[in-house]
């Protein structure tokens, strides 16, 4: 943006992650011209479009008038949007998808720069930028990707292609799993959930700080396997295979030989 214009953003798929990217982005001085998702008369894009004063267009409407053109639509989708922008989207115009687990093999028929940013971030409403600033993301193609990471105050780190498999199931473990793994708390024991938070959040910051085997506690880090094959007897059937594969991986994170003998399965 230079000589005081306001570049223009469209978005294709205003979901949580879409809407707070592009919500960001005005607030670092973007103007949002044209929102599309299934349908110009679907609640999502008319609520955003009414939000940034935008307007609510088709898909095949949306690049002629952008500067950058976010895809924020699941990722099976994101290669039918950049067919149906095509025709009519300008050769100085960036597509950026916001995908962890795509490429750029996805925009290959584009006839204009493209890149792509994942945050490392994961947003519980629509429209909420509150953590973009100050969480990292994976970037790739265009030079202009890391410039917008940066100016939304994101630590952009790059990411080739052939690496993208690997980092969203990390991603996937860091934060989708974890959620699994306190419902499976709240599934063992009367004890409310909220009262294992402060738990939690110790046990996070500990890893950051430390690493994760010098934070690791517990009986399988300690060689109590008596404590082990007692869970197991407690915990309801169904819940003993996620707690086994879990007490598995901590003793190899533990250095320890992992054997419960005649244990419940």
């Amino acid at each position: 943006m230079t000589g005081g214009t306001r570049a223009v953003v469209g978005i294709v798929g205003p979901g949580r992650a879409g809407t707070a990217i592009v919500t960001a982005m005005v607030e670092a001085g973007w103007s949002v011209g044209p929102v599309a998702g299934r349908g110009p008369d679907r609640e999502a894009v008319g609520s955003a479009a009414d939000r940034w004063a935008g307007a609510a267009v088709s898909v095949a409407e949306v690049a002629p008038a952008a500067d950058m053109v976010v895809i924020g639509t699941p990722d099976r989708e994101i290669e039918s949007v950049a067919r149906a922008i095509a025709p009519t989207v300008r050769p100085d115009t960036l597509v950026l998808h916001l995908s962890g687990a795509r490429g750029l093999d996805v925009l290959a028929g584009l006839p204009c720069r493209v890149g792509a940013l994942h945050p490392l971030q994961t947003f519980a409403a629509r429209f909420d930028a509150s953590r973009v600033a100050g969480s990292w993301c994976a970037i790739t193609g265009d030079p202009q990707v890391e410039e917008l990471a940066r100016a939304i105050g994101m630590t952009p780190f790059a990411l080739n292609d052939d690496d993208r498999a690997s980092y969203h199931a990390a991603a996937c473990l860091a934060s989708n799993h974890l959620v699994t793994l306190m419902a499976q708390v709240e599934a063992t024991t009367t004890v409310p959930l909220e009262a294992f938070g402060p738990l939690v959040r110790a046990t996070i910051d500990n890893v950051m700080v430390m690493g994760p085997a010098p934070a690791l506690t517990g009986p399988v880090a300690r060689g109590d396997f008596d404590s082990v094959r007692r869970h197991l007897a407690a915990l309801p059937p169904g819940e003993r295979d996620a707690y086994l594969a879990m007490a598995r991986r901590t003793a190899v994170l533990a250095g320890r030989e992992f054997d419960l003998g005649g244990a419940p399965s």
